[in-house]
């Protein structure tokens, strides 16, 4: 089937279709109120602890459950209807964000009270994101994918600018409170987004009697023996445990190393998303695959280089230059990564090789984090940061000698 149109054309033609506008409208909606929540739960955090182990125990409270629950995730968006998954994760996760925005208010909430909940938002996510990126070929005609794919990530990337902008004067004049109920009414405007796509019902799996961890370990199988899924995999895995985390440490760098507080941290975490946007725009007006594995390989290297000069520096413009562009390179290799993958993978397998790549994407940041966060206690933030931007790089000279085996099983796979 020949790849998708280039420039805007590519962009125009994904927004042709009515279920991805209904989507991206509701998603753009939800992923703002979920970047507010997340500087809140990360300033809250700071200020109930003033300790960057804390910070970084927070992140992997969200982040790790997928490392359980993402492949049983998987396993279930390729057995049942993937538009109710999808609602009842997002319903779950509207009760969550209310529920701790009233505690909150009502001055009730203390550093293992939000730890609770957020473990309970990592749990539903863990079964939102492999739906989340099942239902994406359902969206769109399969020549506008590609295109689909870097808008999502568009979208996710300009909520990374808008919601911290939106958190910072939320925190700073009414407080973490009303950040999170935001939150509340965002999941609640994509909630009824949902139910109004128009889906086609989806056609009946055949499971031979499998259990769901045999369709788990089916799963295993399949992206283990591809020529280029496995390697990519562990790539981004190496990356995004490497490099990521500082997304997460920010709080950190803005009153410790920094000293600008709330604000300080919006300005980062914006700046960070404003560079992913821009990385997230080129590769939707690129449209096609021809090339993508050496873009990617390429833009993951650059994120490490970017990462390192931003944790080298104490001179808050160009640590926000740094972290702009690593912004840029990160959504490159990070997109980048998933196009192939969702083009690679028949339908049948999708839920459950997508839910590994969203276990990486969530969970190894928040190993990173963690390992990072309490090593900072010792040697403060920026060395453990370099430390893994360096790994990164390393993992993508790796990924260099082998791009043409990569390239030739990747972008040569049917779409």
């Amino acid at each position: 089937m020949p790849d998708g149109a280039t420039g805007f054309a590519a962009l125009a033609a994904a927004f042709r279709h009515r279920n991805f506008r209904i989507y991206a409208i509701g998603n753009a909606l939800s992923l703002v109120g979920l970047w507010v929540q997340r500087v809140a739960v990360g300033w809250l955090t700071w200020e109930l602890t003033r300790s960057g182990t804390w910070l970084g125990i927070m992140v992997f409270a969200d982040l790790a459950p997928a490392l359980l629950l993402g492949p049983i995730g998987g396993a279930i968006a390729d057995r049942f209807d993937r538009k109710r998954i999808a609602m009842g994760a997002q319903a779950l996760a509207l009760v969550q964000a209310a529920s701790l925005a009233a505690l909150t208010m009502a001055g009730l909430i203390d550093i293992y009270a939000l730890l609770a909940f957020t473990v309970a938002l990592g749990v539903v996510s863990s079964f939102w994101q492999p739906v989340r990126l099942a239902l994406m070929p359902a969206l769109v005609e399969r020549p506008d994918l590609p295109a689909a794919i870097a808008i999502a990530s568009m979208i996710f990337n300009l909520a990374r600018f808008v919601g911290p902008a939106v958190a910072g004067p939320i925190i700073v004049y009414a407080g973490v409170g009303p950040a999170f109920a935001v939150n509340a009414v965002s999941f609640l405007a994509f909630l009824v987004a949902l139910a109004a796509m128009d889906l086609p019902r989806p056609k009946p799996r055949p499971r031979g009697g499998s259990s769901v961890l045999g369709d788990v370990m089916a799963g295993v199988r399949f992206a283990a023996a591809h020529a280029g899924i496995g390697p990519l995999l562990l790539l981004t895995l190496v990356v995004a445990a490497g490099v990521r985390p500082v997304a997460e440490l920010l709080p950190g760098f803005a009153d410790a190393v920094f000293d600008r507080g709330a604000g300080g941290l919006a300005m980062m975490t914006s700046a960070l998303g404003l560079g992913a946007l821009v990385g997230g725009l080129w590769l939707a007006r690129r449209g096609d695959r021809p090339g993508l594995t050496r873009a990617t390989l390429t833009g993951a290297a650059l994120g490490g280089v970017a990462v390192a000069a931003f944790a080298a520096t104490d001179v808050f413009p160009l640590a926000l230059l740094a972290i702009s562009g690593a912004g840029v390179a990160i959504a490159i290799s990070a997109v980048g990564a998933q196009t192939l993958v969702q083009t690679a993978v028949p339908d049948e397998m999708r839920g459950r090789v997508l839910s590994f790549y969203g276990l990486i994407f969530r969970s190894a940041p928040a190993l990173g984090a963690l390992a990072m966060g309490a090593a900072s206690e010792v040697v403060g933030l920026g060395p453990p940061v370099m430390v893994g931007a360096a790994l990164g790089v390393a993992a993508c000279a790796w990924g260099w000698r082998r791009r043409a085996r990569l390239a030739a099983a990747l972008e040569a796979a049917p779409a």
